[in-house]
Formats: structure tokens, C-alpha cells, sequence
């Protein structure tokens, strides 16, 4: 009897191990996840804070070009206002929220960018050459960053989808999280011509 008895809490013992294996773990994933979120949100504050520069820039040579000196403003004072994501509880329509602030600011330098080729001196500029040059290695490093936030996310999501370590997460709470996704529209390639 005694023999069952200690067979049986060790058979509890090394189950509970595993569960506390198991658990921290998810937590490791979900850790994992917040700093890939964290770097998303860092290259994009980098790209905000290039935008006065720019408009500044820009203002010295086009006088002509307040409306899109505005609509850039604007847009980089929305995305500021713009509510953060709570990383360990955010839903799909949090990310599309943080996104479509993203998207109006993107949007806007592009217009701003597309105006300046009417002013020569100002592409020919070295300070907006630098500028330009920032934010393309900021929209490739956005790409990149939020590839890794996927990638940490599909780690965490199979972790917690995976038998036998789905039981834990449910027992726990922890939940399938959502992916970044590309912008309606981006499967259709512009034309350059």
C-alpha cells in the first residue's frame, strides 16, 4: 500500500514538473512575443520621429506645399494619439487600429516625397538625401521587425495549440493570438509605368 502510495506521488510530482515546464514556456513565448512587439513599436516611433525633420526641411524650400505639410503633421499627431497595444491581451482589431495610424503616416510622407520631385534643389539637398535615406532604411527595418513579431507569435500560438500543452494553456487562459497581415490591396502590384 505504502508502495502505491509513493508511486503515485511521484507520478503527481513529475506531472507537475511538466506542467510547470510547460507553463513557463508559454510564458517564454509570450515574453519573446512582447519584445519582437516592442522592437515593431521602436521602428516605427523612428520613423515619427524623422517626420519634423522632413517637414522642416521641406517647408524651407516649398512654400507651395502646405496642404501635404499638414496632412503629415496631422497624421504623425494621430499615430501619437493613436492608443497603444497591450501586447499580452491585444485582439485583431488592436493591431488593425495601430496599423491603419501607421498606414495614414506612411501614406502622407509618400505624398510629401512625390511633391518634393518638383523642387530640384531640395532632391538635390543633402540633408533630404539622409532624410530619404532614413526613412527607406526605416520602412525596410518595419518589414523586418514585424516579420519577427509573426514569427514569435506563430511560436507562441503553436505552443499553446500543441496537445499536450494545450491543456495547460487553456487551464491557464492563455489564448491564440493574432499575426500582423498585409494591407488590403497589397496582393495587387502597382504599376510603374
Amino acid at each position: 500500500m505504502k508502495k502505491i502510495g509513493v508511486i503515485i506521488a511521484i507520478i503527481v510530482g513529475l506531472i507537475l514538473i511538466w506542467g510547470i515546464g510547460v507553463y513557463n514556456g508559454f510564458v517564454k513565448k509570450q515574453e519573446a512575443m512582447t519584445t519582437a512587439w516592442g522592437q515593431v513599436e521602436n521602428v516605427y516611433q523612428r520613423r515619427a520621429d524623422l517626420v519634423p525633420n522632413l517637414v522642416a526641411l521641406v517647408k524651407d524650400y516649398a512654400e507651395y506645399e502646405q496642404g501635404t505639410l499638414i496632412a503629415v503633421t496631422e497624421a504623425r499627431a494621430k499615430k501619437a494619439a493613436a492608443t497603444t497595444v497591450d501586447i499580452e491581451n491585444y485582439t485583431e482589431n488592436d493591431l488593425n487600429d495601430f496599423q491603419a495610424a501607421q498606414d495614414e503616416l506612411g501614406s502622407s510622407l509618400n505624398r510629401l516625397i512625390v511633391s518634393v520631385e518638383n523642387y530640384p534643389d531640395l532632391k538635390a539637398n543633402e540633408e533630404y538625401l539622409t532624410l530619404q535615406a532614413q526613412l527607406a532604411g526605416c520602412e525596410n527595418r518595419i518589414l523586418t521587425e514585424r516579420q519577427r513579431f509573426n514569427e514569435a507569435a506563430k511560436a507562441y500560438n503553436q505552443s499553446i495549440r500543441k496537445f499536450p500543452g494545450n491543456l495547460i494553456a487553456n487551464m491557464f487562459g492563455f489564448e491564440k493570438r493574432p499575426y500582423f497581415e498585409a494591407d488590403e490591396g497589397a496582393e495587387v502590384v502597382p504599376e510603374t509605368f
